[in-house]
């Protein structure tokens, strides 16, 4: 649940978001528009190599999602965010050659960041870049 000092910023807060230690931010390369709704799934590799699913989302019509995964859900380790971008093109009324696009990262190496996944999209392409902050408390 929420701890009584977690705010909730209503609005558009872009990537200068504070409280959410894993952010997406998805573009469709076609349109020139940010890509949503697309379903997305979050895991964590374990010591025996083993991922295991610890989030699900879907990202909004601004292509983006807030509160994925909490601070606590996001400790040091490796993880995989796997994007369905298939449905997403089949909904839009394209045939995309990917199943899915995946991220995987290692999080947290040198220190605690905060990570922002950029996306862009296009049926038989994509691009990721990450944007990585630094966390002051």
């Amino acid at each position: 649940g929420l701890k009584p000092n977690h705010v909730n910023i209503v609005g558009k807060h872009g990537g200068s978001d504070v409280k959410c230690p894993l952010t997406v931010k998805i573009l469709d390369a076609v349109k020139g528009t940010p890509a949503g709704p697309m379903p997305l799934k979050v895991f964590r590799k374990g010591a025996d190599g083993v991922w295991t699913q610890i989030a699900t989302g879907i990202t909004e019509n601004d292509g983006e999602i807030h509160n994925l995964i909490t601070e606590e859900e996001f400790p040091a380790g490796v993880y995989r965010v796997e994007f369905d971008t298939k449905t997403y093109w089949k909904n839009e009324g394209s045939t995309s050659f990917h199943e899915v696009a995946d991220v995987v990262f290692e999080a947290h190496s040198e220190g605690h960041r905060h990570y922002t996944l950029a996306l862009l999209l296009s049926p038989f392409s994509f691009t990721t870049t990450a944007v990585i902050s630094d966390v002051h408390h």
